[in-house]
């Protein structure tokens, strides 16, 4: 009896009896630390490190082990990526706009202002050409990369005062994520790019007028509530910001064909968890906050307008000064125009009918 026809007819029990192991159980071990841009008080974004790790330690029989240090540990917030590409570290996560000050094009990556939601992104990633571009982009940087987690569409943030117009941003100095800055700057304010557990801090000494991190169920743990009142949404910078796991292409290369499919499938797993605790979590925290006194309020249109002729503007300008930029934008936008279509006529509709019921 051949081996395909053993494993077909025994089952694992049989398997196992026969002597022929799974191909998991003939693989080495392998140790990957995994370094994060982000705090453990953050549990839902530091939380999807630990999930894939957990993952890929049970679908490797225990074989696969990845250490996970929050930011600061082994590695400073923002120097994650220099970490992966040098191979000081085999694997990290991060959001890719952290790093646009090396090239623009890893913004998309994450999010940009006015740009992809969530399940977008994450269709230019699988179906469209996102993987494919991105990868080659990265490829510069000696990582591979793989999509870990989406916060969905965030909130605009907390300012000590209230922003009646976009006048009121002329002058504020806010702490804002990656690229969006480029965008603020651009309407008069002044942005400031501060890792996850130092902006309470910056906020309270008034070192900052105004802070955007996600959303309220990280922005009720951060406390930021207690030192500004108002909360604005939405975050028109981050429609769907994407998280990923960077890993040293060499480390990744010395991989099992085996591996490498556990690998790919725990980050996955992690990708559609992060979101999903966030839906979950963020509505019961949006209550509590509003309850506790927060006072919510939507951008003024001329806000809004504003920061989309602003953004439209400066990409124009990077599809002159950036090929990178010019190459992975020109594909984003072709998708974006046909996503939006699509929203337009599906989810757009049912979703406005449904939030104007009384459930």
């Amino acid at each position: 009896m051949d081996r395909r026809s053993i494993i077909k007819n025994a089952g694992i029990a049989g398997v196992l009896a026969a002597g022929v192991a799974p191909a998991v159980h003939a693989q080495a071990a392998i140790r990957w630390r995994l370094s994060s841009s982000f705090p453990k008080a953050l549990d839902t974004i530091y939380g999807a490190a630990e999930v894939f790790a957990k993952q890929l330690k049970a679908m490797s029989g225990g074989k696969f082990e990845v250490s996970v240090h929050a930011a600061g540990e082994i590695t400073p917030p923002f120097g994650v990526l220099d970490a992966v590409q040098q191979g000081s570290i085999d694997i990290c996560h991060t959001a890719p706009y952290y790093f646009h000050g090396k090239d623009e094009a890893f913004a998309i990556g994450t999010a940009i202002p006015f740009g992809l939601n969530s399940r977008q992104l994450t269709a230019w990633f699988y179906e469209g050409n996102g993987l494919k571009l991105m990868r080659e982009f990265y490829a510069k940087y000696n990582i591979v990369n793989f999509p870990g987690g989406n916060t969905g569409a965030q909130m605009g943030g907390w300012y000590r005062k209230e922003i009646k117009s976009v006048k009121d941003i002329k002058g504020m100095k806010m702490r804002i994520g990656g690229f969006a800055g480029r965008v603020l700057e651009r309407m008069g304010g002044v942005p400031q790019n501060i890792p996850g557990g130092e902006i309470y801090a910056a906020l309270e000494k008034g070192t900052i007028d105004a802070v955007e991190w996600v959303g309220p169920y990280d922005d009720q743990k951060l406390g930021f509530n207690k030192v500004a009142p108002f909360y604005y949404y939405p975050g028109w910078w981050e429609g769907g910001a994407q998280l990923d796991f960077f890993i040293n292409n060499k480390a990744f290369e010395a991989l099992s064909p085996e591996y490498k499919a556990m690998v790919e499938a725990a980050a996955s797993h992690a990708h559609v968890e992060m979101q999903a605790r966030y839906d979950a979590r963020n509505p019961i925290a949006l209550k509590q906050l509003v309850g506790a006194g927060t006072k919510l309020r939507p951008f003024p249109k001329d806000v809004m307008e504003t920061a989309y002729k602003e953004s439209q503007a400066l990409y124009a300008e990077l599809n002159t000064k950036n090929e990178n930029w010019k190459k992975i934008y020109a594909d984003y936008s072709k998708f974006q125009a046909d996503q939006n279509m699509w929203f337009k006529v599906t989810e757009m509709r049912f979703d406005s009918f449904m939030q104007a019921q009384k459930l």
